[in-house]
């Protein structure tokens, strides 16, 4: 496991490796606000709070968790319109906006974290990123991989094909792109905010959700639900992104450092969530839950041939698909 000094003395060594100089001042520096949806416990908060001191010497991050300065999917227009300066946002809200970007949030797309990192990597994905830039006026600096999304619901239900999904009222954030996912895995997607998602587990106003296996302990919701069923239907990932007018107005020396640090924080947060996924199974087991490995071949077939039949695919990029394959 990375310990964070390490990655901290890493980072900044890197910034000062790259040149950034160290303001006379801190009136020299500039606030920026960060927003995310996830807590304060999640592990990609620790990587913010590393990525905060990496950069601290282009600015002075403020960093606010669990949904507190914007709701889950406003982040995008609040960045536009000025009022935020970074934000992790799903790539499912910059398909509300960019239509094409919907291929990023189909099931069974990419094969692993490293398929993930390989993509954003890649030409491919410059092109991708590029349409965000141009389009929405964020920079995205990198995917912010969280785990592979398993099916986590309550009651003794056997789970192993699409069809044993019907009339599971499945908790999806809002957005077609989510909410399509849901129906994909032949679901009912029912949409519900993060932070109501225990209390609906609880309550039975939702029959289950899906998330990684670190969000799942993270949220507690192993105490609400009585079975995960492993359909590994969708590698989860957020995007760290901030404004494209603060990217631009940093210097060319400021830009590698910021870069570097993100990538530095990015890689730590994978890491860790790796590591996660690999133990928790067997707590999840000791606190009396049944976790099963249904026909994942017929979910991945369910799944893609709706999307290929929906309009959504409709909008996307022409050879994309293959050429993501292809990586």
């Amino acid at each position: 496991m990375i310990q964070r000094r390490t990655l901290l003395s890493s980072i900044a060594g890197a910034a000062l490796l790259l040149g950034v100089s160290v303001p006379a001042s801190a009136q020299d520096k500039p606030e920026w606000t960060f927003s995310a949806v996830f807590s304060q416990q999640d592990i990609r908060a620790e990587m913010m709070e590393e990525f905060k001191e990496a950069v601290s010497d282009i600015a002075d991050l403020q960093l606010y968790f669990g949904a507190t300065l914007f709701n889950q999917g406003t982040e995008i227009t609040a960045i536009q319109r000025g009022n935020l300066s970074m934000g992790n946002v799903a790539p499912q809200d910059i398909a509300k906006q960019i239509p094409a970007f919907s291929i990023l949030t189909s099931a069974y797309l990419f094969r692993d974290a490293e398929h993930l990192k390989t993509f954003f990597d890649s030409e491919v994905g410059a092109e991708m990123k590029g349409m965000a830039e141009e389009q929405l006026g964020i920079h995205i600096l990198g995917p912010t991989y969280f785990g592979t999304r398993q099916v986590n619901i309550r009651g003794d239900r056997v789970v192993n094909t699409p069809e044993d999904m019907a009339g599971i009222k499945l908790r999806m954030p809002g957005g077609d792109a989510w909410q399509f996912l849901g129906s994909a895995l032949g679901a009912n997607p029912t949409p519900m905010a993060y932070s109501e998602v225990y209390t609906g587990l609880q309550t039975g106003a939702i029959d289950g959700q899906d998330n990684p296996y670190p969000n799942v302990e993270n949220m507690k919701f192993y105490e609400v639900t009585d079975q995960i069923i492993r359909t590994s239907h969708l590698v989860a990932f957020d995007l760290l992104v901030i404004s494209q007018d603060l990217w631009d107005s940093m210097t060319p020396e400021q830009q590698e450092a910021f870069q570097a640090a993100a990538d530095k924080a990015i890689a730590w947060s994978t890491a860790q969530h790796l590591d996660q996924e690999a133990q928790l199974g067997a707590f999840f087991e000791s606190e009396g839950i049944r976790i099963s490995t249904p026909d994942v071949e017929a979910f991945r077939k369910y799944a893609q041939d709706m999307y290929l039949k929906s309009e959504l695919s409709k909008d996307w990029p022409d050879g994309m698909l293959e050429r993501i394959n292809a990586l």
